[in-house]
């Protein structure tokens, strides 16, 4: 959810707070649709997309410009590519759709689409779409046609608060939202209880799935991103039951063409997603509070928060662990650019169990933070612009001006003049590529680890280490094959306490450096990160 997650994230407590929830047990339910790939072979690699890649000199991303991309994606290391919304919008994030079957013009054409889709596959990448139901625009034809028509075909389409269908069910207590832009647009809420509204987005989804009706797949999405999950949307009593009445049985049929499609929920309430992968029947939530207790470099709070993680996913379901969205604050910004803390933060990421998550420009350390002071007097006005400090333009030259940088917010007020990312600051693939100790070397190094070892993608995960206050110990492990984590999150030196059963009984090498014979139990500088697995 796009123009009020901003405001929901900004209001309410921070997200570390989150990693003291309890996490709830695994409710009983109806039989679920077979399972997709197993947990841990993916690493997403989120694009906001009219940030990332520029074609045609027009400064705003575009298919054209992805699908020359894609090599790069594949040469990070990411194996499946999570997009933001395509569907033509008023609004720049391309959430509240006037069109759900069509392209954003400034995307380009469904040729286009098509062809990027097979490039995607071709180069052994999977693809997945952002798709929001609950809620369009004005100028979506289903507004055009029943608004003050309450005996149009569409007039159950979309919920009114009025006998004559002439307001809409407002969102988030606004009949308007503002644009960047200044101008303001009506959002509406969708009727999900409505039989023709189920039936038509499940034929769409299977479009999307499978364009030939063949069961193949070939030319279509690998998965889908579901936006803003809910069972009672908005907490209304107006479109509820929802898991059971709509999502449930559109999945199912959806897997019924396509079984290895995957479904990933962003559970609305944030937190652990047990409910959405059981009533729901989706296959992957986000750890919410797990990137909360990561963000914090705090050993105990994030040895809390993957126990109770573990706890709270079912078996067969998979969490997507992630530091960073296009509706959270940039991870680098969060750790006032301390590179050491970004390294940290990145090897407990993709060294744990689950699908890792990188949001385009991650790896780069792309700094952004949203506003804090909007809609106060003398501050920034609510629109969706709060979203833009992170999502900016992806840093391909040193140059922010280079042809491909696709910085659609120029000359938008504050946006650029306040921009976090500005030429020759040493945060651009162009820049960090010559350096050898770059992030971005680093993020490549980690997922290669990843790619290389089996245990990283499908095996077993123990903490060990509990008495040590701050160095955090994760053993992942798969038959004979061991790789042993090591990060000291304290500020001073320290030494990791390990059973000298584990110690001396395997031969450890360092998988980081020259994959020497080495000794997991020496002492960690501050934010020191060590790798060590059995030989291969």
């Amino acid at each position: 959810m796009n123009l009020a997650r901003p405001l929901l994230t900004l209001l309410a407590a921070s997200l570390l707070a989150m990693t003291a929830m309890p996490a709830p047990a695994a409710s009983q339910t109806t039989t679920a649709p077979p399972a997709t790939t197993q947990a841990g072979s993916q690493v997403f690699y989120q694009i906001f997309f009219r940030s990332f890649r520029d074609s045609n000199g027009d400064r705003i991303g575009d298919l054209k410009g992805l699908t020359s991309k894609l090599g790069y994606i594949k040469h990070l290391g990411a194996t499946t590519i999570l997009l933001t919304p395509l569907q033509p919008s008023p609004y720049y994030h391309n959430y509240f759709a006037t069109a759900f079957k069509a392209i954003d013009p400034a995307y380009g054409t469904m040729a286009d689409y098509f062809a990027f889709i097979r490039a995607a596959h071709a180069q052994g990448l999977k693809v997945y779409l952002d798709e929001e139901f609950q809620y369009v625009a004005e100028g979506n034809p289903w507004w055009r046609k029943s608004i003050c028509k309450p005996h149009a075909k569409y007039a159950d389409y979309l919920l009114w608060k009025d006998a004559s269908h002439c307001v809409a069910e407002p969102f988030m207590g606004r009949a308007k939202w503002l644009s960047y832009t200044g101008k303001s647009y009506g959002i509406a809420m969708v009727n999900l209880d409505n039989p023709a509204v189920k039936a038509y987005f499940q034929k769409l989804l299977l479009f999307w799935a499978d364009p030939h009706g063949d069961g193949s797949g070939h030319d279509g999405v690998d998965g889908f991103r579901l936006d803003h999950m809910m069972d009672d949307l908005d907490h209304k009593g107006l479109d509820k039951d929802l898991f059971a009445h709509f999502w449930a049985p559109i999945i199912h049929a959806l897997k019924a063409r396509r079984p290895d499609l995957g479904i990933l929920a962003e559970q609305a309430d944030w937190g652990y997603g047990t409910k959405w992968l059981t009533q729901g029947h989706v296959n992957m939530v986000f750890a919410f509070p797990l990137r909360g207790a990561l963000l914090s470099l705090d050993k105990q709070a994030i040895v809390k928060a993957i126990r109770a993680t573990d706890a709270a996913t079912p078996a067969g379901k998979h969490q997507v662990i992630f530091l960073e969205n296009h509706d959270v604050d940039r991870s680098m910004s969060l750790f006032h650019d301390d590179q050491a803390k970004a390294r940290a933060a990145a090897a407990i990421e993709l060294m744990l169990k689950g699908d890792p998550l990188i949001y385009y420009g991650q790896e780069l350390g792309m700094r952004g933070m949203q506003p804090k002071n909007f809609g106060k007097s003398g501050g920034i006005p609510l629109s969706d612009g709060i979203g833009i400090p992170v999502r900016e333009a992806f840093r391909w030259q040193a140059n922010l001006q280079a042809p491909g940088s696709a910085i659609w917010y120029e000359g938008s007020k504050p946006w650029w003049p306040d921009r976090y990312n500005r030429s020759n600051d040493g945060v651009s693939l162009q820049e960090e590529k010559a350096r050898p100790d770059s992030l971005y070397h680093w993020y490549r190094k980690l997922l290669a680890l990843r790619q290389a070892r089996a245990e990283l993608r499908e095996g077993s995960q123990r903490i060990l280490c509990d008495d040590n206050t701050t160095v955090l110990c994760i053993l992942r492990e798969d038959g004979s094959q061991r790789t042993l984590l090591l990060v000291n999150l304290g500020k001073t030196d320290a030494k990791p306490r390990l059973d000298p059963k584990l110690t001396r009984a395997t031969t450890w090498t360092d998988l980081l450096g020259n994959h020497a014979t080495t000794s997991p139990d020496a002492t960690l500088q501050p934010m020191q990160v060590r790798i060590v697995g059995t030989p291969e």
